[in-house]
Order: structure tokens, then sequence, then C-alpha cells
């Protein structure tokens, strides 16, 4: 079993380890209940050492992928033996759930991108030195520390703001929560960008808030549409992601960002800006927030989407007295954030090992979407822009049948994300939300193989 150990890699070698073990049990369709070749074997075969195999296939016996058998290594587990199938924002609920699918369209990083080595030495760390944070509620504006971290992230975003102005959330979903309860009312009008961030739309419908749409171009949203909508509706806010739009990759370009800031200023439109993938963005650009953060701005970030999914932790950046009014809803509706969680990730950012994680994660992103844009460009399929980083990619079978498309993609154990999801009125479409660390799987490639036009398709 040859696994292709890249040593200069920013990866590290047991997650290599993990993602080759985890490729073989897919591609070669090896049954439940096969015995795995023993650790000591595939360290030799590549020149491994046998603790690192096996800690990789622990990793995968939390995954459910695999088994352990006592005195007898590891084996492929039975599907009843896996976690079960994992809610994923956009998924399609009306596609049968089954364990081992791929989840082309998910909203997050695989679970076999996560790495475990420095996430585990925070959580011991914490628990061993930081008592308060195993059993006390955190303060009402989020831990001192995590905050300080915070205020040192945003920096280097040009977004210059005191620590005050800064609110911890459970999340970023919880801290758009914090914004709609507080900031609008039943009635109210708000513009979103239209394909767009669907529990966004699931939470406005929840409050009583009326949506209007605002069309996303690959330089951010149409301001010459914006500027009718506004005149017309008169919203009460706008809901905006800057960099690696979701779900199309898309990002502000300068010129747009200042018409938007200019055009709401104008109108007296408060500005909502989604940025929970900043991490992943090294580069030029302008953020909204970095114009100025005052009441016309709040900015909402997140450490969900790159550290952990479970490790819920974001934050909000406003204006004082709009922070004061969040904290307040904060503490009445969930008596705060997690301390725990909070500590973890201020460990995280305080040794820099969070920094290095991201740099893996971008490094790994850029080639996996280079190589999923060949793939698609192959396949002839449209794409709606060429994002340059982030987790998506929006495009489409040139396939007149999409029915069509959705057939092949459960032939080859694919699931694709909701027609339905990313439009604020429901209306289905036949784009895709991709995901890039889930595009160059054996079975993504086999699968926009499969929708080429002049290929013969197979039943």
């Amino acid at each position: 079993m040859e696994l292709r150990i890249d040593r200069q890699a920013l990866v590290p070698v047991v997650q290599q380890i993990v993602d080759g073990l985890a490729d073989w049990l897919r591609r070669d369709g090896v049954l439940p209940g096969t015995r795995l070749p023993s650790a000591r074997q595939i360290a030799r075969v590549n020149l491994l050492s046998q603790s690192s195999v096996v800690e990789a296939c622990e990793r995968l016996v939390a995954q459910g992928m695999l088994a352990p058998r006592q005195g007898s290594g590891f084996i492929v587990a039975h599907p009843a033996q896996g976690p079960g199938c994992p809610w994923s924002e956009g998924a399609d609920v009306t596609q049968e759930c089954v364990t081992g699918k791929l989840q082309l369209g998910c909203g997050s990083l695989p679970e076999s991108w996560r790495e475990t080595d420095d996430l585990s030495y925070a959580i011991r760390q914490v628990s061993r030195t930081d008592m308060a944070a195993l059993f006390s509620y955190s303060t009402p504006l989020g831990l001192p520390a995590l905050r300080s971290q915070i205020l040192k992230r945003l920096q280097p975003l040009d977004i210059e703001v005191d620590e005050r102005r800064i609110l911890t959330t459970t999340g970023a979903t919880h801290g758009l929560d914090l914004i709609v309860r507080t900031l609008l009312k039943p009635g109210d009008c708000v513009v979103v960008e239209s394909p767009g961030y669907s529990l966004l739309f699931d939470l406005l419908r929840l409050n009583g808030v009326t949506m209007i749409e605002v069309p996303r171009t690959p330089r951010g949203p149409d301001t010459q549409a914006l500027e009718a909508l506004l005149l017309k509706y008169r919203p009460r806010a706008l809901f905006i992601n800057s960099f690696y739009h979701n779900p199309t990759g898309s990002s502000l370009a300068p010129a747009v960002a200042q018409q938007v800031l200019q055009l709401t200023r104008d109108h007296g439109v408060l500005v909502i800006e989604d940025d929970v993938f900043a991490d992943l963005h090294r580069g030029p650009g302008t953020r909204l927030a970095a114009l100025g953060i005052d009441d016309n701005v709040i900015y909402v970030g997140s450490y969900s989407k790159t550290l952990s999914s479970s490790l819920r932790v974001g934050f909000v950046v406003a204006s004082v007295a709009v922070v004061s009014r969040l904290a307040e809803v904060k503490m009445t509706s969930s008596m705060g954030a997690s301390r725990f969680c909070e500590s973890v990730l201020a460990c995280l950012l305080a040794s820099g090992a969070y920094r290095k994680l991201v740099q893996r994660q971008r490094q790994r992103l850029n080639t996996d979407r280079e190589a999923a844009l060949q793939i698609l460009e192959d396949a002839d399929w449209e794409v709606f822009g060429k994002p340059v980083g982030g987790l998506f990619i929006w495009a489409r079978s040139r396939m007149s049948d999409y029915a069509q498309v959705r057939t092949q993609a459960r032939r080859f154990g694919v699931l694709l994300s909701s027609a339905t999801a990313f439009n604020p009125g429901g209306e289905a479409t036949d784009w895709q939300r991709i995901n890039v660390a889930c595009a160059c799987d054996p079975r993504a490639r086999a699968f926009f193989q499969a929708t080429t036009l002049n290929r013969p398709q197979a039943f």
C-alpha cells in the first residue's frame, strides 16, 4: 500500500497518512470487515514510523472508517459502525443521507482535512492550567485574552478598532442571530445577495424579516441594482459577504466596496459584513469594515470554518453602543459563550499554532483549487468567475437535463448541494456549490467526467 507521503509539504505526516488511507479505502472499494495491513507493514513500505501509522488509524476509527480489533490491528468498519451522516449547511435534505457519500457541496472543510495535534495540546493545556475555563461563565463581551488576540488579527486587515468594539459569539451564525434579534424587527426589509448564505435566509424568515435580492457578480453585488433597490424599498440593512462569498467564491473588488459603502451611507442603511473566510485570504483587497467601523458597519468573523465546526467561536465588531446592546441580548439568550472554547482558541492564537494551521490550509486549498478548475474545464462545466481563494467554486454542467446530472452524482456516490438553498426566494437553480477540498476526490473526478457533453452517458 503506497501512500505517497510528501515530507516537504506543510501538511503534517500523520494527516497525510490519514488522507492516504481514506483514499485507498474509497478508491479500491474495500469491503467492510476487511483487515487493514498491519501498522508495521504500512510503515515499512512507506518509510514511516509505526507510531505515526497507528495514530492515523486511530483518527480513522474516530471518523468511523476503521474499527479496532483486539490483537489484530484494524478492520474496515461496517456502515452501522460509522458516525452517521452529519448535517451540512446547503445540503439537499431530499436526498438519502448515506454514510460514506461524498458531500461535494458541503460548507466547511471535511474531517479528513482537520488536524488534531495542536488542538489536543491546547485543550490539555487549558484543562491543566485554567480551572475557571472548565467551570465558569465567560464575561459578557467575551474572554479578554481572546478579544486581545482578535484585535491583533484585525490589524493586518486594516480594521482599526479597540477591544470595546469586539464581542465574542458562539460562531458567526450566533453573531448574525444576535444582530437580527437586536437591531431588526418583524416586517423590516433587508437586502441580501442572491445567490447567498442559506442559513441567513432561514434566520431572517424565522424573525419575520422581509428579504429583497441583489444579484451577486464576480466582483461583488451589482451596484446599479443595489442603488435601485435602496431607492425603491428603503431597506433597513444590507447583508454582504466580502471575501470568498458563499456560495460563489467571489470577492469584493475595491471599486465595488467603495460604491457599496457610499450608497449605504447615503441611504442610511446598516451594513453587516460577513467575513468568515478571512483567514483563508492573503493578498490585496478591500473590506467595508476597513473603510471605517461606525454606526453604519458591523463586521462578523469566525474561527469555526478553519479550526473546528464543533469548537464554536466567532466575533462581532461594531460601534461601542451596538456591541453593548448585542452583549445584553447575548447574556439574556444564552448566558454568554463558552469560556472553555474561548480559552482553547486564545491558547492556539497566542502560541502561533493557529496561524501555521491556516497557512497549511491555504496552501492545500490553492493546490486543489487549481486542479478542480482544470477538472471542471475538462468536463466543460461553466464556472461563475474563477475564485482565487477560499473554499468554493460556483459552477454548472452544460448538460440540458439537470436531473440527469443528479442521477450521475448518485451513481458515483456524490451528494450535490440543494438546488434551492442559495436563493432567498427558494427558486431552483442548476448551479452547484463545489467545495474545493472535495473536488479532487476520485468520486468527484469520475462524476465530472461522466457529465462531459461529448461522453456517452452510462446508467
